[in-house]
């Protein structure tokens, strides 16, 4: 964009009004994070991606119902959020009876290498969706109860309850780890 509004509040003005370049820069400064609470969510890195494109597809369309007095990323990452939760739907009813890929075989995501990383990892898929989403939410992307609350579209209190079962979980599962370092 030659006349880039730098203030997000002018880029979703401007999207509203149908420009398509706004709309993408908004992507741009929003694409990591949406990536961030959609893989917290989902299993794997491809449903991830899926859960992204399809929120970034639905803000598109839904762009014209946005106030913009909101926090733009607050709402997109609530649409992130659903559509996480939309993939990890899909994929149960699909995967009944199978193994999740990453239980079936090795990750193959360089980024993510490492013992201590798949044990983590392993744990992580031990908990419900919602527990593995409020823990991931809040203790590595630093969203407060009431965030996720929004984000997840569940009362604070329940964020708050799944963030402890999670921890507890977590602690039972990876109680050996210390002992190994």
């Amino acid at each position: 964009m030659t006349d880039r509004p730098a203030d997000e509040r002018d880029l979703v003005l401007a999207a509203q009004r149908g420009r398509q370049e706004a709309f993408s820069e908004l992507v741009r400064r929003h694409q990591r994070r949406a990536y961030a609470v959609a893989r917290s969510i989902v299993v794997n890195h491809e449903d991830a991606e899926d859960a992204v494109q399809e929120a970034f597809l639905h803000a598109y369309k839904a762009i014209d119902r946005f106030l913009p007095d909101q926090a733009f990323g607050a709402w997109l990452h609530r649409i992130v959020a659903n559509a996480a939760l939309d993939v990890t739907r899909r994929r149960k009813v699909r995967d009944a009876d199978e193994l999740p890929e990453t239980v079936s075989s090795p990750f193959r995501d360089p980024a993510e290498a490492g013992e201590l990383r798949q044990r983590l990892r392993e744990a992580l898929e031990t908990l419900p969706a919602r527990q593995r989403s409020v823990i991931v939410l809040h203790d590595v992307e630093g969203f407060k109860h009431a965030e996720i609350g929004k984000l997840l579209d569940i009362p604070e209190g329940t964020a708050r309850s799944d963030l402890h079962y999670a921890r507890a979980q977590l602690r039972r599962v990876l109680g050996d780890v210390r002992s190994g370092l």
